[in-house]
Parts: structure tokens; C-alpha cells; sequence
């Protein structure tokens, strides 16, 4: 099992010089990196409990990834920050038994889940391997492909990440990555947030910190990894239906378990509170909801690049 590591921060007083606010500014780094860390070492069991209904959910995402990157059959692909499995799981169908899929996660229980749910489905061409995003355990120009699913955004160094993925990608080939579009533009977040926020102050979003929206703004994530070096990037809106066989009361399960945000603030609130708000928050997505069926309207950005 995989160690977390802690920080205790002092606060010694202003900071006197450059670099005091170098250090301070890495300590702060890092304790956010071990906070991420931490919410998706917690998360991975219901991530795993909800993998058939979040594979369904995000389908469209992974079909949209395929295409971009021109995953075909015989290739070696890599999915950075894979988590419970996909869409490293679903490639590996594409690549057939003459390629491979290689599943990577920061968190062990993440690895340990879509290992096992590998094996639940027979598949014998992915491996899984445990270690971040931007300290990649492979040899420069081993993969055909390389996908991001709505992990970057999370990445405590997106640049640094970047390059490492740049680096392990073969000459000419595609990396492709997708990312939530504002968050105003998805009732699958904002419906949620809105009735959270009538118990809990929300706070604004640091857009220079880990986070779901982080790299909602047009041209945001194109920009970076275009300083990583990339060539040929390019981006577009992705519009899909968010859909699964679940009813709202499913839905709100689901939500409430997978994200660690909200799990902290449940913990914070009476059972009385809790039922109040699981109410409002079904109610809340309801007009989604028909005949046992969720189809809420989704809007996602993929970015796509190649390696000179």
C-alpha cells in the first residue's frame, strides 16, 4: 500500500525574500498535491462501486478520444491518470490482442481497482502500473498513443506532466485529452453546487489550482501544451448526453460518494441536514430523469496534439 506523506506548515512571519516565497510557494505545492492525492486514495472504492454506471455516463468522452488520438487495432496506448479503469478498459478493445493498453494512476487503490476490474472482464493486453503523471517509469518513444481523461485538470503540474507524456509518446503520434468546458454550461456540476451552496459557502475557484474547472477557459490547456512542445494542437467542444440507467436517488448516490469535496462537507452535516439536502439535490436534477433513464446535457472540451 502506497504511503501518504504529510506536511506540518509553520507560519514564521512574513516572507523576507525571493527565495522564502520559493520555498513557501513549493511547501504550498505540495501540500495541495498531497490533498489531491489523498481525496482519490478515499475515492477509489466508490469510483469502483460505480464503474458500470460511470462507464456508461462518459461513453461518449471515450469514443471522442479514440477518434481524435486515431487509436486503432495493434497499437500501445497509454492512459495517464486512468483511475478505475477507463477509458483505459474500452481501449483495449479497440487495440485487439495485437496491441496493449497501459492503465497508470498516482493512487494504488485506484491502479488496484481497474486491475481488478480488468480481470473481472477478461482481458489479458492492458497493464497497470502505479506512478504520476509527471514522473512517467518509460523509456522515450514507447507509445502509439497517449489519452488524458478528465485528469489533467488535477495534475499538480500540468506543464511538467505534459512534458514527461510528450516525451514517452512516439515521433508523430497523437495525445489526446478532454476537459470539463465552464461550469455554468453543465447542470451535471452546477445543479449540485447550487444546493450544496444553500448549506455551505462556497468559495470562488483558484483557476491556478487543482480543480474540475480548471482548465474550462478556450485555449487554456492548448496553451500549455504548446509550451511543453507539442505540435499540431488543436481543440474543439465536445456536446454529448451524460446518460445511465439509474434513477436520481442513484444519481445523488453516486455524487456523493465519488467526490471527495462533497463527502467532507456531508460528514459536516446532522442526518437531518443530510436528508434535506439529498431531497433538494434530487428534485434539483429530476427534469433529467424518465422511464428509469438519466440523459443530462454535457459540454466537454478535447484538446489533441502530436509529437513532432
Amino acid at each position: 500500500m502506497e504511503r501518504t506523506l504529510s506536511l506540518t506548515v509553520k507560519v514564521i512571519g512574513d516572507v523576507r525574500n525571493d527565495s522564502d516565497a520559493e520555498i513557501m510557494s513549493s511547501e504550498m505545492s505540495t501540500i495541495r498535491s498531497d490533498a489531491v492525492l489523498q481525496e482519490w486514495h478515499e475515492s477509489a472504492a466508490y469510483w469502483q462501486k460505480h464503474s458500470d454506471t460511470i462507464r456508461s455516463m462518459f461513453s461518449p468522452v471515450t469514443q471522442a478520444l479514440i477518434d481524435e488520438a486515431g487509436i486503432v487495432a495493434g497499437q500501445s496506448v497509454l492512459d495517464v491518470a486512468g483511475g478505475a479503469g477507463e477509458p483505459s478498459l474500452t481501449i483495449a478493445g479497440i487495440v485487439g490482442p495485437t496491441g496493449s493498453v497501459t492503465c497508470t494512476d498516482a493512487t494504488a487503490e485506484m491502479v488496484f481497482a481497474a486491475e481488478r476490474e480488468g480481470q473481472r472482464r477478461g482481458l489479458t493486453n492492458v497493464l497497470f502500473r502505479q506512478c504520476a503523471a509527471d514522473s512517467l517509469p518509460f523509456e522515450s518513444e514507447s507509445f502509439d498513443a497517449v489519452v488524458c481523461r478528465l485528469r489533467v485538470m488535477f495534475f499538480p503540474d500540468p506543464l511538467a506532466a505534459l512534458r514527461e507524456m510528450l516525451r514517452v509518446t512516439k515521433s508523430g503520434a497523437a495525445m489526446s485529452f478532454v476537459v470539463w468546458d465552464k461550469s455554468e454550461l453543465n447542470p451535471f456540476s452546477y445543479l449540485i453546487t447550487d444546493v450544496t451552496a444553500r448549506y455551505f459557502d462556497v468559495a470562488p475557484a483558484d483557476p491556478n489550482t487543482p480543480g474540475a474547472f480548471r482548465f474550462a477557459k478556450p485555449g487554456a490547456l492548448a496553451g500549455i501544451l504548446r509550451e511543453a512542445g507539442a505540435n499540431e494542437v488543436k481543440e474543439r467542444v465536445l456536446k454529448f448526453q451524460i446518460g445511465a440507467p439509474i434513477s436520481p436517488e442513484q444519481f445523488w448516490e453516486l455524487r456523493a460518494e465519488t467526490s471527495g469535496t462533497l463527502r467532507e462537507k456531508l460528514a459536516m452535516l446532522s442526518p437531518v441536514q443530510k436528508d434535506l439536502l439529498a431531497q433538494e439535490a434530487q428534485e434539483a436534477v429530476r427534469e433529467f430523469f424518465s422511464n428509469g433513464q438519466m440523459s443530462i446535457p454535457a459540454q466537454m472540451i478535447i484538446v489533441t496534439a502530436r509529437k513532432q
